[in-house]
């Protein structure tokens, strides 16, 4: 029920009672614009986009840990996340009222971060974090629109992928604990990504067909802790060909340290899956001094794979397969300077369309000239 009353005053009241009962009232100069007012409201609660002015109130610090703690982040996620709304968007607007939050306010924070020295890439994984609570706030009815919209965000540089070459990996692999040497040959060999790689257990990897299934990784939480969680994304669940090299590796390792169905294939010297900042400092940075290399990741040896797929001439949609991409266009917005140019077979394809008539037409003014 909705109706305008004109006040002692000479204002005009507007009032309605929302579906809970409650009752909503503003008042305005103008006849026209009570009423106008009433009618976006009778139309938000025909179409189900009806927000309560009341619920947008509650501040961002107040729904932010809301929806963080509600949110099932990874580990890892779960950590930046905390860590972008305590550090960067509480301090900001963290006690304003969501519904007093405006597209300025969030354009003034970025350009902020931005001049800040904080690096573009940096900038918008933050600003993603505190959309996406915008996001869920209006999803939850607590907003009518995300302040979030507009906001122009500073472009990243693309930087072209480095891969490690085969001597490097050689190297680095030779500079490794022994209980790690066919983990750095597997990485190179089959560009799964770090915590894949510790999450394979014996049982995903099938000598016979010369293949390995990739089900799920292992990350590391807090306190040095690891957790076992399914992979990235649905696209990161495959089958990955197992090479010669990689196979003759493993062997090798499973002679030396022997492990069931169940065990994992690569291990702590403590037990259990490996922690990734134990394997970093006691292992993986030793090796790459001892190698001569400059400041390398493990994530390097999946770029490795890539190009030598590449190199070797398989399609776009094969190596985005191979590497559990979600799509092409990913495989292509990384690798895309290592394929190689086909300038050539542009040339070639549009000559071959057009030759046969380029051909005739000569002959044609040769026989004319003869005469």
């Amino acid at each position: 029920m909705a109706n305008i009353a004109k006040r002692p005053n000479g204002r005009w009241r507007a009032r309605y009672r929302d579906d809970a009962g409650k009752e909503h009232a503003r008042h305005f100069d103008r006849k026209i614009d009570a009423q106008r007012w009433l009618d976006e409201v009778s139309a938000s609660q025909l179409t189900g986009q009806y927000v309560d002015p009341r619920a947008g109130r509650v501040t961002f610090r107040a729904y932010g840990e809301q929806w963080r703690q509600a949110k099932p982040h990874r580990p890892t996620t779960a950590v930046k996340a905390e860590q972008h709304l305590r550090v960067h968007a509480y301090p900001a607007f963290g006690d304003m009222p969501l519904a007093r939050i405006r597209r300025s306010d969030v354009q003034s924070w970025v350009t902020g971060m931005e001049k800040s020295g904080m690096q573009p890439s940096t900038v918008r994984t933050t600003f993603n974090t505190i959309r996406a609570a915008f996001r869920a706030a209006v999803e939850d009815r607590v907003i009518a629109a995300s302040p979030c919209q507009g906001v122009s965000l500073p472009d990243v540089p693309r930087r072209k992928v480095v891969p490690l070459t085969v001597d490097q990996v050689r190297a680095l692999a030779e500079g490794m604990p022994d209980r790690y040497q066919a983990l750095v040959i597997l990485g190179a060999g089959t560009g799964l990504r770090p915590g894949e790689l510790f999450g394979l257990q014996v049982r995903h990897v099938d000598f016979f067909k010369r293949q390995l299934r990739v089900e799920q990784q292992v990350q590391q939480t807090k306190g040095g802790g690891t957790r076992v969680c399914p992979p990235k994304t649905k696209e990161s669940e495959r089958v990955v060909p197992l090479p010669d090299v990689v196979v003759h590796a493993l062997v090798g390792h499973l002679k030396a340290f022997p492990a069931g169905p169940d065990d994992f294939l690569f291990q702590d010297p403590a037990g259990g899956p490996v922690v990734a900042t134990r394997l970093m400092d006691g292992a993986w940075r030793p090796a790459r001094k001892s190698a001569g290399l400059p400041k390398v990741t493990m994530h390097q040896l999946r770029h490795t794979y890539a190009s030598l797929l590449i190199a070797a001439g398989e399609s776009v949609k094969v190596v985005s397969e191979r590497l559990g991409h979600t799509n092409a266009a990913m495989t292509l917005n990384v690798y895309s300077h290592l394929f190689p140019d086909s300038e050539g077979k542009t040339r070639r394809a549009i000559d071959g369309a057009f030759e046969p008539k380029i051909i005739k037409a000569a002959d044609s003014v040769r026989t004319d000239d003869a005469r």
